[in-house]
C-alpha cells in the first residue's frame, strides 16, 4: 500500500470501528478505548488520527451520511426517468440495503442522541438534513407538488422516514423494512395527490 494511502486506510478503519461500537453500544459506549479495542489498535493510535472522541464521532457521522446520500442518489439514478418514480426511489431507498440494515440504523440513532449535547453533531445534523430536504423538495417539485406546499411536504416525508427508521431500530419485530417502504409509497401517493399544483 502506498505510504500516502496508509493513513487514509487507518482513519477509515477507525471510522468503521466507531460505527460498529456506536451500533452496538450507543453513544454512551463509544469511547476512545472501546473504539481502539474494536479496531485492534492502541488508544494512542486513535489520538494520532483524531483530536479526540468528539472529532472521531463527527467524522463518523460525516462518513455515514455520505454512505446514505450515495445510496439515495444511486436509487434515483437507477429509477425510470418519470419524476414520480424518481421521488419514490429516493424515499423508499431508505428501507432497502445498504441503508435499512440494523447496524446502520442503530448508528444513526446514536448520532441523533448526540444532537442536543454535542454542538458539532447538531451543526452536522442541521446541514445534512437541510441537504436532504432540499433534494426532496426538488424531487417533489418535479413530481408536481405545488410550490407553496414543497417545504411542508418535505418536512412531512422526512419525519415519516425518520419515524419508520426509529421504529425499525427499536421494534424490528413490529414490521419489516419492506412494510416500511410500502407505507412510504402510500404516503407519497397521498402527498402527491393532495398537493399537486393546478
Amino acid at each position: 500500500m502506498p505510504r500516502r494511502a496508509e493513513p487514509d486506510a487507518r482513519r477509515h478503519s477507525l471510522i468503521e470501528a466507531a460505527m460498529r461500537v456506536l451500533a452496538r453500544a450507543g453513544a454512551n459506549g463509544a469511547s476512545v478505548r472501546a473504539i481502539a479495542q474494536e479496531a485492534g489498535v492502541s488508544p494512542g493510535l486513535v489520538g494520532h488520527y483524531f483530536s479526540g472522541i468528539d472529532a472521531l464521532i463527527a467524522e463518523t457521522y460525516t462518513h455515514v451520511d455520505a454512505m446514505v446520500t450515495q445510496a439515495l442518489n444511486a436509487a434515483v439514478a437507477a429509477a425510470p426517468s418519470d419524476p414520480r418514480a424518481q421521488l419514490e426511489a429516493f424515499v423508499t431507498a431508505s428501507f432497502t440495503a445498504p441503508i435499512a440494515q440494523p447496524a446502520l440504523l442503530a448508528t444513526w440513532i446514536a448520532f441523533w442522541s448526540l444532537v442536543t449535547s454535542q454542538p458539532q453533531i447538531a451543526r452536522q445534523h442541521d446541514e445534512q438534513y437541510a441537504g436532504y430536504r432540499a433534494r426532496l423538495e426538488q424531487l417533489l417539485r418535479e413530481a408536481g407538488v405545488a410550490e407553496g406546499d414543497l417545504r411542508h411536504a418535505a418536512i412531512a416525508v422526512t419525519a415519516l422516514v425518520d419515524g419508520l427508521w426509529l421504529e425499525l431500530c427499536l421494534s424490528p419485530q413490529c414490521f419489516s423494512s419492506e412494510e416500511a417502504g410500502a407505507i412510504a409509497r402510500r404516503f407519497l401517493g397521498t402527498v402527491c395527490g393532495d398537493m399537486v399544483g393546478e
